[in-house]
């Protein structure tokens, strides 16, 4: 079957908050918005014919998967990953952000310290401080130019680009510094990580996953765009690379971001550990939730069986956006840098080289280039003078949005 990805289908009036929100979140009203992280295209037909045929039968009651469900997923897991999940292991909540949450609440006390690597998803930082935790950060460092290249081996950065050499890596001497400084016992890691694209290498998981084992750390790995990784890299699943390692690691996975289904609330968590297991059950109990969304369920079934046609071709589309989007900045802007990303289907895009100050870009990129991206500031201090695009959409928007920033700046 043949997928169009160049049709645009007209979100607005859903009530959507990518479109129908921008007076409300202070953006002018001819904005074009490619900022929060869901994609303008439909899922795919089997995940649209399922859903229609759950609704058609009319009751929407409280609703536990039997094993279709489980080996689903674990399928997927298995084929794509060579990662076989357990079904005890699985614990299901509404969501990856409120499983961080969860996370927060179980393995750490009010006042303790949480590690995050900066500029991360910024519900990282929200959900560590709303439940009165601190935020440490192993801040991700820059590789530049030639060090990028010559470094690619030994930090872990492949993938250098002569056009766009600059690639992040990670300090692992600050890394453990940081967890024995401030008694970490919880890190967040993001996994391709947003927003930067990077897709750890098995070594950079290996040495992160043994520094938090030896402090006794515990590693909540999201995974959520695990399914986008770009020709060249290869994404692991942390808890895959050793029983040892699988002990220590609570995973986030969803069907969200892969089919485009965040709006149903769905998400897969597993723990292989029981000790740690039992722990999050038990504060998942405090909660009050236990059901997921019957719609959710229904979709994330379908997707694990039958979207692998469907997400192979969007991978080559995405792969096309990443290319015209490089090609034309090139080009057209060379003063705007761009992150290369190894994974996800988002740009981290540099503009540290213009004459914007950090403090007025968001100003120029809303109102001179009427464009809603995600400010970088969100994702720390360390995101200031960068904004986040996200291109999972037709070409002829992607090609509008960097038209009109080539414009904002002439």
């Amino acid at each position: 079957m043949s997928y169009n990805f160049d049709t645009i289908t007209d979100r607005r009036n859903t009530d959507c908050i990518k479109y129908d929100w921008t007076v409300e979140r202070g953006k002018p009203k001819d904005v074009l918005s490619l900022w929060v992280a869901d994609m303008d295209f439909p899922t795919l037909p089997e995940v649209s014919e399922a859903i229609r045929k759950a609704a058609d039968h009319g009751i929407y009651g409280y609703t536990e998967p039997k094993n279709p469900y489980y080996e689903a997923l674990s399928g997927w897991f298995s084929r794509r990953f060579d990662f076989a999940i357990q079904k005890d292991w699985i614990v299901k909540t509404p969501g990856v952000v409120f499983a961080l949450a969860l996370a927060v609440r179980t393995f750490t006390e009010v006042g303790d310290s949480v590690l995050i690597q900066r500029p991360v998803y910024y519900p990282f930082s929200q959900v560590i401080e709303a439940n009165g935790r601190k935020v440490v950060s192993n801040s991700l460092v820059i590789r530049k130019g030639k060090d990028a290249r010559q470094n690619s081996n030994e930090d872990g950065c492949p993938g250098f680009n002569p056009r766009f050499p600059n690639t992040y890596a990670i300090d692992f001497e600050d890394f453990e510094k940081k967890i024995v400084k401030h008694q970490i016992r919880l890190f967040l890691l993001c996994s391709p990580h947003n927003p930067v694209g990077r897709v750890w290498t098995e070594d950079e998981l290996r040495r992160m996953a043994e520094i938090c084992k030896k402090h006794d750390c515990v590693i909540v790995s999201d995974e959520i765009h695990c399914d986008f990784v770009f020709p060249g890299n290869k994404h692991f699943v942390l808890p895959s690379l050793s029983e040892k390692i699988a002990d220590n690691v609570m995973l986030c996975t969803a069907p969200s971001k892969t089919f485009n289904l965040a709006g149903l609330q769905i998400s897969n968590i597993i723990i292989p550990s029981i000790e740690l297991r039992k722990r999050v059950l038990k504060e998942l109990e405090k909660t009050g939730f236990s059901q997921c969304n019957t719609t959710g369920l229904v979709a994330c079934r379908a997707a694990y069986e039958h979207g692998e046609p469907w997400l192979e071709a969007l991978l080559v589309y995405l792969k096309g956006n990443l290319d015209f989007a490089m090609d034309f900045l090139a080009k057209k802007l060379p003063q705007v840098d761009v992150i290369v990303p190894q994974g996800t289907y988002l740009l981290w895009l540099d503009f540290r080289k213009t004459a914007i100050a950090p403090k007025e870009l968001d100003h120029f990129i809303v109102h001179k280039a009427k464009l809603w991206l995600d400010s970088g500031e969100i994702f720390g201090d360390e995101g200031l003078g960068f904004q986040r695009i996200n291109i999972a959409c037709p070409r002829s928007v992607l090609a509008e949005c960097l038209e009109r920033l080539q414009n904002a700046f002439a």
